[in-house]
């Protein structure tokens, strides 16, 4: 199975990485979208350490965070600066999604 985990807001960083560390744990892919308040978790390095999980794709919108004054200087380059594009990409490959 192949979950994704959408992530519009900054309250729940233990929680992405834990649904993401036990999904990969039993076999599965995730695949991480942040957007909006979303993309404040780009300087958390416990969010963007994710990104080494084996199994874990990462991306979120430029348009986003440049919105919210986020820096995007010293985001690991596994995690990829998309559009919303990339949000439909997630919807359309994913067999569930989980919006945080």
């Amino acid at each position: 199975m192949k979950l994704g985990i959408l992530v519009n807001t900054d309250k729940h960083p233990g929680d992405i990485s834990g649904i993401a560390k036990s999904a990969v744990s039993k076999g599965h892919e995730v695949v991480i979208f942040g957007m909006d308040d979303g993309t404040k978790l780009l300087g958390n390095t416990s969010f963007t350490e994710l990104c080494n999980t084996k199994g874990v794709t990462m991306s979120y919108c430029d348009h986003s965070a440049k919105g919210k004054g986020v820096s995007t200087e010293g985001v690991p380059k596994e995690i990829s600066s998309g559009s919303q594009y990339d949000n439909a990409l997630m919807a359309h490959e994913v067999d569930k999604i989980i919006i945080l």
